[in-house]
């Protein structure tokens, strides 16, 4: 028996929005998702967007399931965090539309900005073009070395 398929959000991608604000995510990471799954988007404390996919999400909601009701410091924080969030689908031509206040997390502001997608291998980002570039300007072949000792790689 095999075990179910996982996708793996690799790579990187520059798009523009539209003039709706959507943003078309690559065939190569929607293939393996059917029309109806859901994503989860994210602010991410960096000053980006994290779109965590359905089995991504489904973690997440198991944890916050187990936070009793009563502990209300705990659902205020939770109601905070999910208010900055949106669950979407991605449309007939594979775009995404997040609500405006996500894009303005990311300094993505109005329609024609370019977006930097970049895989996460579980999940993927949103970046503004310049957000970007600083984070790349950082690697070096140092840094990419300590990585991958971090991650036992």
């Amino acid at each position: 028996m095999s075990s179910p398929r996982k996708n793996y959000f690799t790579g990187q991608f520059r798009h523009t929005l539209d003039d709706k604000g959507r943003c078309t995510v690559p065939s190569a990471w929607r293939k393996n998702f059917e029309k109806e799954d859901q994503f989860l988007a994210i602010p991410n404390p960096g000053g980006y967007v994290t779109v965590l996919p359905p089995a991504e999400a489904d973690k997440l909601y198991d944890k916050f399931a187990e936070v009793p009701l009563g502990d209300t410091e705990a659902q205020d924080e939770i109601s905070t965090f999910f208010a900055s969030t949106q669950a979407f689908k991605f449309d007939g031509a594979g775009r995404l539309a997040l609500m405006e206040s996500l894009f303005s997390h990311a300094n993505l502001e109005g329609p024609k900005a370019e977006v930097v997608l970049v895989g996460g291998m579980n999940k993927f980002n949103i970046y503004s073009s310049e957000r970007w570039a600083a984070i790349q300007a950082k690697s070096t072949p140092a840094t990419q070395g300590n990585t991958m000792r971090r991650f036992g790689i």
